[in-house]
């Protein structure tokens, strides 16, 4: 049994984990870096250790100092959010090894699923679509694989995601430069320059499936949509994903409960398809080996605790559920506030909070770590607050969402509220499917901004 818990992280997910925690009675750890000691997180945990530093590089994404910390208050688990090293192999093994519980999949699941081309591999032997495409080492390769594939095409890092080494090329001409930068950004953001090329759809959605797993039972929690993207990164995600026809929603959920069924996977996690709106075809993408950013939308409309279900796995609990006691129930809309403006190109706004206020409505749920006071750093993501509304119906959750956009105070930063609620205002986002193409182009329509 899990008696005190190691969080190796910071912000709203720190202070989530925390919430579980003090309901089932686990104590919690929380290693902070020398610029979150004051956070609400600290606040919150039975006890805070510094990390190290400020930057990450020093404080969060060190495996020695993060297990060192585990060990020396006396914790029986770590879990380690997402990002960071929510999916790093080093974590896993260093924590079996000292004999500390690894919130998350075993060591050879995230192997499976850690490189794109691994898991592409196994989605091809699991019987699930795959975009096509494939792997290139030389400029030569490069134009065979896209002259059989057609452009666009799409170049990805093997190693890594939120768009990093990401490139579209429209034609041969652009092939030989968009590789190069791509196989660059790559190896400066992963320390990996392997690249592989793919299809781009044109008119595509992105829409996941929660996942959830204790080695021997494979169960899904419906799927959420995340096709409102900025450059790759998510900015709204919704469940379930509007307007999708009920036999490729079927297939999208079996497919993802069998990848995971193949490769053995224990613990929660998402598989992530790319849907085909032209050819009403999904393809894989990737599996993330973690709790996602937008669990709560999942967690809203089927009333799971994913964090609690996770701790259990952890612990070597059966799921105490089969799939038909999973009931999805009205309509779910996440919004991620960050700290950036909007009408300066998207810039980070850190600093310090002077006012926060997110009163309580029905139907709203706010994930955050911010209050009067709080520091903003510059080191982190800019994610401030997560806006979760709920209703019977989709429009419903629209009207939820309207309303706190309206009411809720954060004020001594910029921040995108109102880009969220250009957003729920606009009629091709109320009518529902829309693509990832989408955000791109409401966003000339606001002042000043750019994609």
């Amino acid at each position: 049994m899990i008696r005190r818990l190691f969080i190796a992280n910071r912000g709203e997910i720190a202070v989530r984990i925390i919430r579980t925690c003090r309901a089932l009675g686990i104590e919690t750890v929380l290693g902070v870096s020398e610029a979150d000691r004051d956070s609400l997180g600290a606040q919150l945990a039975t006890r805070a250790v510094r990390l190290g530093p400020a930057p990450a590089t020093a404080s969060y994404l060190q495996v020695g100092a993060v297990v060192h910390a585990a060990k020396a208050t006396g914790c029986d688990a770590v879990h380690p959010g997402y990002g960071f090293l929510s999916e790093n192999r080093a974590l896993a093994e260093a924590c079996a090894r000292e004999g500390l519980i690894f919130v998350g999949p075993t060591p050879d699941n995230l192997d499976a699923v850690g490189d794109k081309l691994t898991a592409r591999t196994h989605a091809i032997d699991a019987g699930v679509p795959v975009v096509p495409g494939g792997t290139a080492e030389t400029l030569e390769d490069a134009l065979a694989l896209a002259e059989s594939v057609g452009y666009p095409m799409l170049i990805k890092a093997v190693a890594g995601g939120g768009g990093r080494g990401m490139k579209r090329v429209n034609s041969a001409a652009e092939l030989p430069g968009q590789l190069d930068l791509a196989i660059a950004e790559a190896a400066a953001a992963f320390g990996d320059g392997r690249v592989y090329l793919e299809r781009f759809v044109t008119v595509g959605r992105h829409v996941e499936v929660q996942i959830l797993s204790d080695g021997a039972t494979v169960l899904h929690a419906g799927e959420r949509d995340c096709s409102v993207q900025r450059r790759y990164q998510k900015v709204v995600e919704e469940a379930p994903a509007p307007g999708l026809p009920d036999p490729l929603r079927a297939g999208l959920l079996a497919a993802a409960v069998r990848f995971a069924r193949h490769i053995g996977y224990r613990s929660l996690g998402t598989v992530e398809f790319l849907v085909d709106v032209d050819r009403q075809e999904f393809y894989f993408l990737e599996m993330n080996a973690r709790i996602q950013v937008e669990h709560p939308v999942t967690e809203a409309i089927t009333g799971l605790d994913l964090v609690a279900l996770q701790l259990a796995i952890a612990e070597g609990a059966p799921l105490p559920m089969t799939q038909g006691d999973i009931r999805l129930t009205g309509h779910a809309i996440e919004c991620r506030l960050n700290a950036e403006d909007v009408a300066n190109a998207f810039m980070p706004s850190p600093g310090r909070v002077t006012r926060a206020w997110f009163p309580s409505m029905p139907g709203l749920r706010v994930d955050t770590h911010m209050q009067p006071g709080a520091m903003i750093p510059p080191y982190y993501d800019s994610m401030v607050a997560k806006l979760i509304a709920y209703g019977e119906t989709r429009e419903a959750a629209i009207a939820v969402m309207q309303a706190a956009l309206r009411t809720i105070v954060l004020e001594g930063v910029k921040t995108n509220a109102p880009l969220h609620a250009a957003i729920m205002a606009d009629p091709a986002f109320q009518a529902g499917g829309v693509d990832t193409t989408y955000l791109a182009g409401l966003l000339p329509t606001l002042t000043g901004a750019t994609t």
